[in-house]
């Protein structure tokens, strides 16, 4: 499965995974949503994240959300 990763424009820290390139599934309530790049299906994901987690989700829910800790 090819992946789509989005940064939200409405919260700077709220990232997500989804299926399709224009993120038709991302949670309206943050968006709206930039594409910020692409995985294909033998690239792993940033961050040691599971790609098996996240394609479930995908499947399941049409998205993946994930945010970055904050440094300090």
């Amino acid at each position: 499965m090819r992946l789509f990763m989005f940064t939200s424009q409405a919260k700077e820290d709220l990232h997500a995974f989804a299926g399709d390139e224009s993120g038709s599934k991302l949670p309206a309530k943050y968006g709206p949503w930039g594409l910020t790049g692409t995985l294909s299906s033998r690239e792993a994901p940033p961050h040691k994240f599971s790609r098996r987690t996240i394609e479930h989700a995908i499947s399941t829910e049409g998205f993946q959300l994930w945010r970055m800790k904050p440094k300090g």
